[in-house]
């Protein structure tokens, strides 16, 4: 197994390069014929002759070298695994501007012999990226068909005899494209509960024998708060042993996965929470909040109104739905939904939806399953009430029951709520996910905010519509 995961380690990078050499020399292409050969010089005039396609195809085969040292440079050769391909988007853009500014800067201090066009390099710059992506997208297919065929898996062990632990084991033992072969798991004792499937491998003295019997490459920790000094007995035990080891984030180490040292007029302060944006990034997601709301429903403005006319003829009530909820500092809006209950379907009072759920309508049912009953939400983006992403905004009567019994839940009002997040993106909605672990996901999305996570979370949401499993 060790072997094959070498082998694998090795032809997966060299297979991404050679089709990063050919999307750039394919994009050099492109673009000079873009360029000089379509309706495009119309728009822009050439004004000194059609250079030879020959001299930039010589220029980018001289400059490809630069190319690779940059995206090494940031890891876009390393083994990705379970990687969503938006997550390499804004990597790809980023390494992709580097390298066509250093491109630019060989010609202008050492290329003066011949005249290369401005334009050809901008359309360079648009037409690699989307190459880069696209070949990026097969070679991430064609990894995960190697882990599904069991090619190239890595050995893991779990420590810990919690439910994180056990969730940990399953999820690997079930999605192995992820490309991990779970031999069983480590604890001080065995858990009688765990499924009988699951290997206990022994105590943590057994750790090493273990590593060297099984070929061991990576330790996945999950412990408790209680049980943290473990780590250091751990690490002592594999001393001088090669293996990874990756320790699970529990709630409080994502709470200070950003903990910052600040001076104060000569004072050092441990900053352990901080404002979640600054003015200036509030502004930016508000921008995009506006553009990106209007645009959508702009252009589903007639599936919205479709969406709308088969709620009416398919039972008695109102179109929309309004009910209260609470957002940013815990202040009160009124949200809108395509109704997809009966009328007074909450008059015992409000109860979360279930999973076998009788209150739907002929279509509510379809809208819940596909989140469209969300869709007229992006009014509320509009108004001002909600953004795009962020925490699931909820009502009152829960918010002052889970206040007390799930950690930190008045956290996620720290931001504004939004249609669609982290949590959820992740597979955590509806009533048989758990609370807490939806909680920590969307104090994690505040501590780490930023407009391509946003946009990560977007198009996730997408997948998540269509593909999930715990959508009610």
């Amino acid at each position: 197994m060790e072997q094959k995961s070498t082998k694998v380690e090795i032809i997966l990078p060299v297979l991404t390069i050679f089709f990063d050499v050919i999307a750039i020399l394919i994009a050099y292409y492109i673009s000079y014929q873009i360029r000089f050969f379509t309706t495009f010089n119309k728009i822009f005039p050439i004004t000194e002759g059609i250079p030879e396609l020959g001299s930039y195809l010589l220029f980018a085969v001289i400059t490809i070298p630069l190319w690779i040292a940059v995206f090494q440079q940031n890891k876009l050769y390393k083994l990705n695994r379970n990687v969503f391909i938006f997550d390499e988007f804004f990597q790809i853009f980023k390494c992709v501007t580097i390298s066509i500014i250093f491109s630019i800067g060989i010609i202008f201090f050492f290329v003066r012999s011949f005249s290369f066009s401005r334009l050809v390099f901008v359309l360079i710059w648009l037409d690699s990226t989307l190459l880069i992506l696209f070949f990026r997208y097969f070679t991430l297919k064609l990894e995960k068909t190697f882990y599904n065929k069991r090619i190239g898996l890595k050995n893991v062990a779990v420590v810990g005899s919690n439910d994180i632990a056990a969730k940990i084991l399953n999820r690997f033992r079930e999605n192995v494209y992820v490309g991990f072969n779970v031999i069983g798991y480590f604890a001080k004792q065995q858990n009688n509960e765990f499924s009988n499937n699951i290997k206990y491998l022994g105590d943590y003295k057994k750790i090493p024998e273990m590593i060297k019997k099984y070929g061991v490459q990576k330790i996945l920790i999950s412990v408790g708060l209680e049980d943290q000094n473990d780590v250091f007995i751990l690490m002592k035990l594999c001393q001088g042993i090669n293996v990874e080891f990756m320790l699970y984030p529990d709630y409080m180490e994502v709470l200070t996965s950003k903990v910052k040292i600040e001076h104060i007029d000569g004072i050092p302060f441990m900053k352990l929470k901080s404002i979640p944006m600054n003015t200036w990034n509030k502004i930016l997601k508000r921008l995009f909040d506006i553009i990106f709301s209007f645009l959508f429903i702009l252009f589903l403005s007639p599936f919205l109104l479709l969406i709308a006319l088969l709620v009416k003829i398919t039972s008695k009530g109102p179109v929309f739905y309004s009910q209260e909820r609470v957002g940013l500092d815990q202040k009160k809006f009124n949200i809108i939904k395509f109704r997809s209950m009966i009328q007074n379907a909450e008059t015992e009072g409000p109860v979360f939806a279930s999973k076998d759920e009788k209150r739907y309508t002929k279509i509510g049912k379809i809208l819940r399953k596909y989140s469209l009953d969300e869709l007229p939400q992006f009014f509320n983006v509009l108004k001002g009430d909600m953004s795009i992403v962020g925490p699931r905004p909820e009502r009152e009567y829960f918010i002052n029951q889970l206040k007390e019994t799930v950690v930190n839940y008045l956290e996620r009002h720290r931001v504004k709520s939004g249609i669609t997040g982290w949590a959820q993106v992740n597979g955590y909605r509806g009533s048989t996910t758990s609370i807490q672990t939806r909680i920590d996901y969307d104090i994690y999305y505040i501590e780490n905010w930023s407009l391509a996570f946003d946009m990560k979370i977007i198009f996730r949401t997408l997948k998540e519509t269509f593909f999930s499993r715990t959508a009610i």
